[in-house]
């Protein structure tokens, strides 16, 4: 099964947050990237239990978007 997880980083909040289309429930958030991709992980595994046909394994893609302003010295 291939998955693909959709991580945004919210600047108001300062976490990044993952979700996901193909996994039913996975919303998480974090300060940490790297903390983040280990919580999915773990997520997965355990919302993937509750499907009726529970795949062997499930490929992730992480798919990270952060946008940042940058402010110009003498502006626009």
């Amino acid at each position: 099964m291939d998955c693909k997880i959709k991580i945004l980083w919210d600047d108001e909040a300062k976490v990044w947050i993952a979700t996901s289309d193909d996994i039913k429930g996975l919303v998480l958030e974090s300060g940490s990237f790297d903390a983040l991709i280990v919580r999915v992980k773990y997520a997965v595994e355990d919302l993937l239990s509750f499907e009726d046909n529970k795949p062997d394994y499930c490929d992730l893609s992480f798919i990270t978007e952060r946008r940042d302003r940058v402010l110009l010295s003498g502006g626009i």
